[in-house]
């Protein structure tokens, strides 16, 4: 062979190894990432799921991707979504927005691992066999926010005590509904509070039962924990304003919205969580073996210049007890 043929044969090979070490490089894994809430109101929260991976060790586009999808508050979407994103043959399903993307999930494969984050119980949901023991393809973050919804009723009492009628919003097609409104109507009686329901679970139903809470002439305003009231939260701090309504919320987006009072879980840290336990399962973790995660500590926020445009005056016991106060 003479020294242009071996430099021509030495040149075609260098061209077609690179080729054969693409291809045999490891497809890059795909989370599918669905979300009872709009991306709109979701920002901070993604990035904050995107850190949980970071930290695990994998960073979008490099060497995981992600593919989001959206059902904006319509529980109805949730199931299509799922068996999209299963058709797909995603790595790990991440759920988000409460129990309805939760359920559709598990409802959708029993195969594919799903880390789930949810506002109520993930035993009796039927998401896990146990907190500690999942068991199964499923386990995740639960944000307990559903089942404070006396602790909240309470301290409305606290800030607003002596209103003669507390309005309560509530999302009939949320799946912990009735255990919401059975624990609220549990909590009204024993601090003997009237209370009147207002059931909304689309925006035609929640003009109407804004409508009905202004007819009922409430004086104060228990918004129930879901996922479709955050996609609709700028309207719903809005209707309180409108009606110089002291109102209370589930997440700290609320006040920070313009609401008077928010307490439950630091939501952005539980989005982070999300995001670590889908790294732990890229890595090579089971959803059986990781326990269920619930929150620790729990935050109130209140917003001063809203009361002072509503013209209630928050005790310095209430003060005492926030752990944030937006001035």
């Amino acid at each position: 062979m003479n020294r242009r043929s071996f430099i021509t044969l030495l040149g075609g090979a260098a061209a077609v190894w690179p080729l054969a070490a693409h291809a045999q490089q490891p497809a890059m894994p795909v989370v599918g990432f669905m979300s009872a809430r709009s991306p709109e109101d979701s920002e901070h929260l993604v990035e904050a799921f995107r850190r949980g991976l970071r930290e695990g060790g994998f960073v979008e586009s490099q060497n995981v991707a992600i593919e989001f999808r959206w059902a904006r508050g319509q529980y109805d979407l949730l199931p299509a979504i799922a068996a999209d994103l299963v058709s797909r043959g995603v790595s790990v399903l991440t759920t988000a927005g409460g129990d309805p993307a939760a359920l559709a999930a598990k409802r959708a494969t029993s195969t594919i691992p799903i880390v789930f984050g949810l506002g109520g119980d993930p035993v009796s949901a039927g998401l896990v066999q146990s907190v500690n023991h999942p068991g199964g393809n499923a386990t995740g973050v639960t944000l307990l926010t559903t089942l404070m919804e006396p602790k909240r009723l309470g301290l409305l009492r606290d800030l607003v005590p002596g209103v003669p009628l507390v309005g309560v919003l509530l999302n009939p097609r949320f799946p912990t509904a009735p255990r919401q409104l059975r624990e609220i109507e549990e909590a009204a009686r024993t601090i003997d509070q009237r209370i009147i329901v207002a059931n909304a679970s689309d925006d035609a139903e929640l003009e109407a039962a804004f409508g009905s809470l202004t007819s009922a002439r409430v004086a104060a305003l228990l918004v129930t924990a879901n996922s479709y009231f955050d996609v609709r939260r700028d309207r719903i701090v809005g209707f309180a304003a409108q009606q110089r309504l002291p109102a209370i919320y589930q997440f700290r987006e609320y006040a920070v919205a313009g609401g008077l009072l928010s307490y439950g879980v630091d939501i952005t840290d539980g989005y982070r969580q999300y995001g670590v336990y889908t790294a732990k399962i890229l890595n090579g973790a089971k959803p059986a073996d990781l326990p269920v995660l619930q929150p620790t500590k729990f935050e109130m926020v209140i917003n001063l210049r809203t009361a002072k445009a509503l013209g209630v005056k928050i005790s310095d016991n209430l003060l005492s007890l926030a752990d944030e106060v937006i001035e």
